[in-house]
């Protein structure tokens, strides 16, 4: 039973799936299932973590907001995936930097951080997992700071709305929450997508966007 339970959700993470039975054991002893509604907050700026999140099911989106009152959303972590911010947090214990958000509804494990430590200085598979994927989100924030610094708001618009729509022709979102994702002022957003509609590329009503050439839009997104 305590096997076919660590498997269960151990085995969504690549790393995790890998670790001694014994390692894995521990996981399965310690963590706590977490959940949360959409739109409620995770984590805050200034608080303490107290556990590392290992996301089961749903999205969860972290962001920074300025003295100014602009959002910049960072990164989302996605089922499969651990929390790097909460990551950096644990290792450094130190307090948030970040909020997060469940985008959907979102279940987790919580690995206490008395857990993790120990088992970051004595267990090498586990600790080599947590630097690896610490390491390739890393990487996505320097792309993101590169974006944002040297990016054409245009190509980098054109880009996120087709992600954002995935599969779907249309899209529910805001030219804030567009504003929000690329790190940029609304008015910016609002002035582009008024570009692209002129050029037939989309149409667009209040909280919906729809995708008329998705075809213009990638190719201008891989520009």
């Amino acid at each position: 039973m305590a096997k076919q339970a660590i498997e269960e959700w151990t085995s969504l993470f690549t790393g995790l799936s890998k670790l001694p039975p014994d390692v894995r054991a521990i996981l399965h002893r310690d963590a706590r299932r977490v959940t949360a509604k959409a739109g409620e907050r995770v984590f805050g700026v200034g608080t303490m973590p107290q556990s590392l999140l290992f996301l089961l099911d749903g999205t969860l989106r972290v962001s920074q907001t300025s003295d100014t009152g602009r959002e910049i959303v960072l990164y989302r972590v996605e089922a499969g995936q651990s929390c790097v911010m909460t990551t950096a947090c644990v290792l450094a214990h130190e307090a948030y930097l970040a909020e997060g958000f469940a985008e959907t509804d979102v279940s987790a494990m919580a690995l206490p951080m008395a857990t993790f430590d120990r088992l970051f200085a004595e267990q090498p598979a586990f600790r080599d997992f947590i630097l690896a994927a610490y390491t390739r989100r890393i990487t996505d924030l320097f792309r993101i700071i590169d974006e944002v610094a040297f990016g054409r708001i245009d190509v980098r618009l054109a880009s996120k709305l087709v992600q954002l729509a995935g599969d779907n022709r249309e899209l529910r979102t805001t030219h804030n929450a567009l504003a929000s994702e690329l790190g940029t002022a609304r008015e910016v957003v609002s002035r582009q997508m008024t570009e692209f509609q002129k050029r037939g590329w989309l149409s667009q009503s209040r909280g919906l966007v729809v995708l008329e050439d998705r075809d213009a839009l990638s190719a201008l997104s891989e520009t």
